[in-house]
């Protein structure tokens, strides 16, 4: 018989109006890494908050067998307890703490109530070491550091010596690479492949289907609030991973269609841009491109390249002095702030959307209305009829998953907040849109329609620029690219003539 570490019966969850979970079962074996995937909505979320405790006991029905036997979470707190930690995707840290204090924020050793610091530096080296949390210099990294001047992939790995802290032995990751580079994905997986070999066991949520396939055992994969499939990875594709989550087959991830390049409509000319916290240093040094009308300019580069700095400060949204000139369609822009750049036709899609580009709290129609009361409005007074046909006509068009123009936005999943963010923007009718990392946290069939919405644009005569780290993504929807590296361009390649090896020579500021 099959030894379980966990099993998830017949986990149903309601919320009003809403049946998020339908009879979901989940078997995690002991020592494996067990992927659960599938488009946003899908179900994930709901199904771990209810093992983390999230969701109570009492408020969902079916069983969790820890171990072969029921539990009852009634909170988080039970939830540790019992050896299960969550590392979720918005990091649980304070930055203003040490790691070893935010290591062991709820657990300091002590004696009659002082805190043993030299005990709990000596615990947090050791756990450091355990997970080989160096910097890419080779210099260890000191417990005692604060956690504010540590980069996102350290703080993931502080987060998982954390969860170690507490001798957990289920680790549920939730899209624990979205905001890593690739180099830091790597470690990251490395050290979630070491823990595995000690028998720690693992859930690990992700979009990134390659990373699945890489590291993961056994994949479960959930569409419409139910478990579709469960399979070792031997016997699952890609491909196959992909029609399972969907429901149907994508035969081209990268929607690729043919574009007619026009004018120059976008050129940035010796732009430079200075350290917002270091006197006298650059983070952008000079930086030419033009953008034509009728392509995808796809921007890509390492972490540190300057790719978002450069384009937040074009758009007026960076705090820090720049200098260098802007041209819209042959005319010179003098932009300070973003309403100058909204007011001459250019328009930023956040790599954050939820701090960024969205109003959380507001409704999909508030939001897409958000940039244009003029639009929609008289002597001051909106004309909310005016305002839900508009919504309405985005959520047509972009195809927006909602049950009304009314639904607040934190609601939706995150593809569908997407599309909202876009809605905003065209609402503005944009001559130049700059897609920062447009497809960061959604699922595949989420992306396709992305790119599907890319291509229209385009084919409408907006320009497109798209800032991504997805190196297939860069060569799947780009008509031409450009590399930065070290707050520079280092070069620009036709997508025929680009290749993986190529793009990455140049994005590390070498020749190839």
């Amino acid at each position: 018989m099959q030894e379980y570490l966990l099993q998830m019966k017949n986990i149903t969850k309601e919320f009003p109006g809403v049946k998020a979970l339908s009879n979901v079962s989940l078997n995690v074996k002991k020592g494996e890494i067990h992927a659960l995937v599938g488009e946003n909505g899908a179900g994930k979320s709901t199904l771990i908050k209810i093992l983390c405790g999230v969701y109570p006991y009492g408020s969902y029905g079916g069983q969790i067998i820890l171990h072969g036997e029921e539990k009852q979470f009634h909170s988080i707190k039970t939830v540790e307890d019992a050896g299960i930690a969550c590392i979720h995707q918005e990091l649980n840290l304070v930055p203003e703490l040490s790691i070893s204090e935010n290591i062991f924020l709820n657990s300091k050793p002590s004696k009659y109530g002082i805190v043993n610091f030299d005990e709990m530096f000596k615990r947090t080296a050791k756990l450091l070491k355990e997970i080989g949390l160096e910097s890419d210099s080779g210099v260890c990294v000191n417990p005692n550091d604060k956690i504010k001047n540590l980069g996102i992939g350290h703080k993931q790995l502080v987060e998982i010596a954390k969860a170690l802290s507490t001798n957990a032995q289920l680790l549920i990751l939730d899209e624990p690479t979205a905001a890593l580079s690739e180099a830091e994905a790597e470690i990251l997986l490395n050290i979630l492949d070491g823990l595995r070999k000690k028998g720690v066991t693992c859930i690990y949520i992700s979009h990134k289907l390659d990373e699945v396939m890489r590291i993961c055992d056994t994949i479960t994969v959930l569409r419409d609030g139910q478990t579709i499939e469960t399979r070792e990875k031997i016997n699952m594709s890609k491909d196959t991973m992909i029609t399972l989550m969907v429901g149907r087959e994508l035969k081209n991830m990268f929607p690729r269609v043919p574009h007619t390049r026009g004018d120059v409509s976008f050129e940035i000319r010796h732009y430079s841009v200075h350290h917002p916290d270091i006197p006298g240093r650059m983070l952008l040094k000079g930086v030419n491109i033009k953008a034509y009308r009728g392509e995808i300019l796809g921007i890509i580069g390492l972490v540190g390249a300057g790719r978002t700095e450069l384009f937040t400060a074009i758009y007026g949204a960076f705090n820090a002095p720049a200098v260098g000139e802007v041209y819209i369609d042959g005319k010179k822009v003098d932009i300070k702030s973003p309403i100058d750049a909204l007011k001459s036709g250019l328009f930023l899609l956040s790599e954050d959307r939820k701090k960024l580009g969205l109003n959380l709290i507001m409704s999909i129609k508030e939001n897409v209305i958000l940039s244009s009361f003029d639009k929609v409005s008289s002597l001051g007074v909106i004309n909310n009829d005016q305002a839900v046909s508009e919504a309405n006509k985005y959520i047509q068009d972009l195809k927006i998953k909602t049950p009304s123009v009314e639904a607040l936005v934190n609601t939706l999943s995150g593809g569908n907040q997407q599309k909202v963010v876009i809605s905003k923007g065209l609402m503005m009718g944009p001559k130049v849109m700059i897609l920062d990392e447009p497809t960061r946290g959604i699922d595949v069939g989420a992306k396709y329609e992305i790119y599907k919405i890319m291509n229209q644009l385009v084919d409408e005569g907006v320009t497109i620029i798209m800032i991504s780290s997805e190196m297939e993504e860069i060569l799947g929807m780009s008509d031409r690219i450009i590399t930065m590296s070290n707050g520079m361009v280092t070069g620009e390649f036709d997508v025929c003539e680009a290749t993986q090896e190529r793009l990455m020579h140049a994005s590390a500021g070498r020749a190839g």
